[in-house]
Formats: C-alpha cells, structure tokens, sequence
C-alpha cells in the first residue's frame, strides 16, 4: 500500500429497511405499534411526523411491504387521477405529505395548492371507498401542514397523528452501528463513543456522517480510527458551515 490516496467509487449502499432492521426505543414505539398494527386502524388515513432522519421513510417502507401500498411523490400525483395511480391497490403511501402541499404552492400558486390539495382529497376518499388505508410523513403534525382546501383538513386533522421523536443516546449508538454495517464498514466502541459526544443528534445527520467516513476510509485505504472520524467531523462540520 502507497501513500498515494485511492479515489473511492461513488456507489451508494443498499439501506436495509426491513421490520427487522428498523430500530425500536422510545422515540418511535408508539409510531412502530401503530404500523404493526395494520389493517386494525381507526380510519383510513395514518400521519407520522417527526424531523428528517427519525424513520419515517423506513417505517413506510416496512408498511408497504406488508401491505402490498402503492408509493407515490408530489410529481406523480400532480400527473394522474387518483385511481390510475391506485389500479387495483387498497394501500398508498405518500412520503414528506406537507412537502407535497407546500410545493404545489410555490410552483403554482393558489391554484397548484388547490389543485394538489383536490387530488389528495380524492387519493384519501377512494382508498376510503375501498375500505383501504393511506399513509402520511411530514415534519409537523397535519393539521399544521399547508391546506386551504376544508374537506381535505377535516380528513388530515381526523387522521391518527403520531409522532417521532429524536433520538436519545442509545438509539444514537445503534443508528451509528447499523448504517455502518450497511456499508460494510467497520466502527469500533471507542470511534462510536468519540462521534455520539460531538455529532449532531439526528438520523439524518448520522446518514451524512456515515457516508463521509466510508468515503475517506476508501480514500485512505484504512479501518476508521478516532483520528479518522476527527478529521472528518471537522470536515463535515465545517462543511455545514
């Protein structure tokens, strides 16, 4: 092995984002029984929210899978009527909802807001009509999220609303391990203490952190050490500034 740094390839890992690797403590439980509890809901429609990287996207992803939902975004909404985009399914997920709606209002004003809004209005009464089920993300709990449209803010505030919370230390721990491991990479004890007392507390910011130390232990051709995951800290904290 030379001096000379290798350059890393730019392939993103495979996250694993099954029942199984989802990661339970008090911060998302409560979120976590809910989607266990599948069909058994109060109504057609469940909301998670919570900040970016508390696992809101792979409890949706746990949930279509056993659910067998049709995953849909803001741009596949705006383009087609609601039961095109269902066909024959009784499930739906629609990831980063308040996103959906407050996009539509930049983008089109008013009317893109209203236009967005009516189609998620009617998304929500044909799985209702099919005795199926919706499930919703967003940051903040629906009733907050941008909607000028009554009949679809009647529906969001009597979906279930549950939140996720941050995550406490040793979740924190956890995350660290396991995003590691989804990469192949190796972390030891002393590495994962040295990050959890200096890194922001946020999945999403573990996900970045993660990702930037298995770029340079690639670079450097090296196991990640604390002298390793300083410098990239400083690196990635610098970087945010």
């Amino acid at each position: 092995m030379t001096g000379t740094a290798q350059l890393p390839l730019e392939l993103a890992p495979r996250p694993a984002l099954g029942r199984e690797d989802f990661l339970v403590a008090p911060s998302n439980e409560v979120a976590v029984a809910w989607i266990d509890r599948w069909p058994d809901w109060p109504g057609p429609a469940l909301a998670l929210y919570g900040p970016p990287g508390s696992g809101k996207t792979h409890l949706c992803q746990v949930w279509r899978a056993a659910s067998g939902a049709v995953e849909i975004d803001g741009s596949r909404l705006a383009e087609a009527e609601p039961p095109e985009l269902l066909g024959a399914a009784r499930a739906c997920v629609l990831d980063n909802a308040d996103a959906v709606l407050a996009g539509a209002g930049r983008a089109g004003g008013i009317a893109g807001e209203a236009a967005m809004a009516e189609r998620l209005l009617h998304l929500h009464n044909n799985l209702a009509e099919r005795g199926g089920q919706l499930l919703l993300t967003g940051r903040a709990a629906p009733a907050r999220w941008p909607c000028r449209l009554a009949d679809l803010s009647s529906r969001l505030a009597a979906a279930v609303a549950v939140r996720l919370e941050a995550p406490d230390d040793a979740l924190m721990e956890a995350l660290l391990v396991k995003l590691c491991a989804d990469r192949q990479l190796l972390i030891g004890a002393e590495v994962v203490r040295y990050l959890l007392a200096r890194m922001e507390r946020s999945f999403a910011a573990a996900r970045a952190l993660v990702a930037a130390l298995d770029r340079a232990s690639l670079a450097e051709g090296r196991a990640v050490t604390v002298p390793l995951a300083r410098r990239v800290l400083e690196g990635y904290e610098t970087a945010r500034d």
